[in-house]
């Protein structure tokens, strides 16, 4: 009897070794396709309603809507943010490689800086060396403004490897929502395996949780950063695509945008004629108020999801995968928040 038992656990132990050992194997090998098939999955749930009402316009002809919708993407967002990304590149890699011979003219500083709280006396006075010799300031700050740039680029390169990945999770989703009842089985019955009874309620939460986020969150963020990407190219501001990049990242973390456009204001009213100063102004400031707007319109009526909780997803998902990182993080902790609270709830 004891024997049999040994052999019972000596076989189990090794069936775990084999089935874990195939688990790592397998999780190393997707590992580079992961964020894309989530984020895949995430987009394809987000947009089905949308797919399915183009497909009853268009008569069932669901392969035509989804040609068109991929189609709209690249020209509308994919081909845009390359060449945005790639106007960004060039002139900051320039400004690194000439930043000896730079020869830039700064206008004298105002005497009301002198007045600023804490840094107004330091800061007139190495705006004053500026004006007068910029060549002096730039090399005694040179490698702070070399390190800064390089990290402006190192931005710039995370977004257009986030490109890449979000035209793969785009074919991906295109691939479920060509055949989304199986997708939707497939689904069910990994639920219904973890869930029981349950599985049905998580399946409507999850969903109406990601669509209201993609919405609410992504799609405020998208509106938000083509807007000022808008402003920015007719004001024709320097380095433009990189700000517009900024004003999503802050627009996805919840922060106002304000935050990146209202200094580029300041810097317009002291460097450009004062009408269309203050028309960029103006637009900025409609910009940074527009969530106001859109936000009670897109975000899913019923789905509550604290400012706090979207912050940190965004913000740890762009320290753990980058750019696209940003967009799946403020959704999964949407998400698992929203479960939790519904588990606290009963």
């Amino acid at each position: 009897m004891e024997k049999e038992f040994e052999a019972k656990v000596m076989n189990m132990a090794i069936k775990l070794v084999v089935v874990g050992a195939l688990l790592v194997w397998t999780y190393y090998i997707i590992r580079p396709f992961l964020m894309p098939v989530i984020w895949g999955i995430i987009l394809a749930v987000a947009v089905e309603p949308f797919v399915d009402w183009c497909t009853g316009i268009a008569k069932g002809r669901r392969r035509l809507v989804l040609f068109l919708l991929l189609l709209f993407v690249i020209v509308a967002l994919v081909i845009p943010i390359i060449k945005i990304s790639a106007s960004s590149y060039g002139p900051i890699h320039s400004t690194i490689k000439n930043m000896d011979k730079l020869t830039l003219s700064v206008p004298p500083p105002l005497e009301s800086v002198k007045s600023w709280p804490i840094i107004g006396g330091y800061l007139y006075g190495l705006w004053e060396r500026a004006s007068s010799d910029l060549g002096v300031v730039l090399k005694q700050f040179a490698p702070q403004i070399k390190s800064m740039l390089m990290g402006f680029l190192h931005l710039i390169g995370g977004g257009l490897k986030a490109v890449l990945l979000f035209i793969i999770s785009i074919f991906i989703s295109l691939a479920l929502l060509l055949r989304p009842e199986a997708a939707t089985n497939v689904s069910n019955k990994v639920l219904l395996r973890l869930s029981g009874d349950k599985a049905k309620e998580i399946s409507d939460l999850a969903v109406s949780t990601i669509r209201a986020v993609m919405m609410g969150v992504v799609g405020v963020a998208v509106i938000q950063s083509i807007l000022s990407a808008i402003g920015l190219y007719i004001a024709d501001v320097p380095f433009s695509g990189l700000w517009a990049i900024l004003v999503l990242v802050c627009a996805v973390m919840q922060l106002s945008p304000i935050l990146i456009l209202g200094p580029i204001s300041v810097w317009a009213l002291m460097t450009m004629n004062t009408v269309p100063a203050v028309i960029f102004l103006i637009w900025n400031i409609l910009v940074a108020a527009s969530d106001n707007v859109l936000k009670p319109v897109l975000l899913g009526r019923g789905v509550k999801i604290p400012t706090l909780v979207i912050l940190l997803g965004a913000f740890g998902g762009m320290l753990l995968s980058g750019i696209l990182g940003l967009f799946l993080g403020a959704v999964i902790i949407a998400i698992t928040y929203n479960l939790f609270m519904a588990w606290v709830e009963g």
